[in-house]
């Protein structure tokens, strides 16, 4: 079995230390010609990509992240932060039309052959060999993960984001090792599927039980967090 993991990162010290719970409130609010304000989306639905890409930002950055065990109020700075960073993690347009894709209903989980992709080969011939060597050269890698297959898009906000920092190959048996701002501290949640084969429905195992169809890597760009 080979194990590699990025070097002095782990979920319980350099994650955020609160969960992805947020009241109901916009995630942002444009003001329109005559001052009128417009909100946009719903923290209630969570924030998971700007914690993902905030953890980066921090790790990178060889800050400490914040102690705080609660999740930040609307207005402070490492809430708006994070909201900022949500917005970069979608990758605008193409990150959403990823997802659109990948939880369509039709898109097969096993390709309909002549160079046809199914959800079994965007992860293992697509993402994972991408996914390996960023964590290889030391880089935490964010994932986009599938978890509900549907055709309306107001179902997007059921998907998440999460982050991988290491993995395990025992044969063709995967592991991939995550901070899921979901689970605050732990370092025990992990991504497990085979890898052997595309020509079969590929179920992803999650640690916590998840449901989880399908994954892929999300490009970063880093940004210089708030002081803590």
């Amino acid at each position: 079995m080979s194990g590699v993991r990025v070097p002095n990162f782990l979920p319980s010290t350099h994650g955020l230390h609160f969960v992805n719970y947020y009241p109901h409130e916009p995630e942002l609010t444009v003001t329109l010609p005559g001052g009128k304000l417009l909100p946009i989306g719903d923290a209630a639905n969570g924030l998971c990509g700007g914690m993902v890409f905030t953890v980066i930002d921090y790790f990178l950055a060889h800050q400490p992240i914040p102690a705080d065990t609660q999740p930040p109020s609307a207005g402070s700075p490492l809430y708006e932060f994070i909201v900022k960073r949500l917005i970069d993690s979608f990758n605008l347009p193409l990150g959403i039309a990823r997802y659109l894709e990948l939880m369509e209903p039709v898109f097969p989980d096993v390709g309909l052959g002549f160079g046809l992709p199914g959800r079994a080969s965007v992860m293992i011939h697509d993402e994972w060999p991408r996914i390996q060597t960023m964590l290889d050269s030391g880089q935490l890698v964010p994932l986009g993960l599938i978890k509900v297959k549907s055709d309306k898009p107001e179902d997007l906000c059921q998907n998440h984001q999460v982050l991988t920092y290491g993995y395990d190959l025992d044969g063709t048996q995967l592991s991939l090792w995550l901070y899921d701002p979901n689970y605050a501290d732990r370092d025990d949640v992990r991504i497990q599927l085979s890898i052997a084969s595309v020509r079969v429905p590929v179920p992803v195992t999650y640690t916590p039980p998840e449901t989880v169809y399908c994954f892929f890597h999300t490009p970063y760009t880093p940004a210089t967090p708030p002081a803590v």
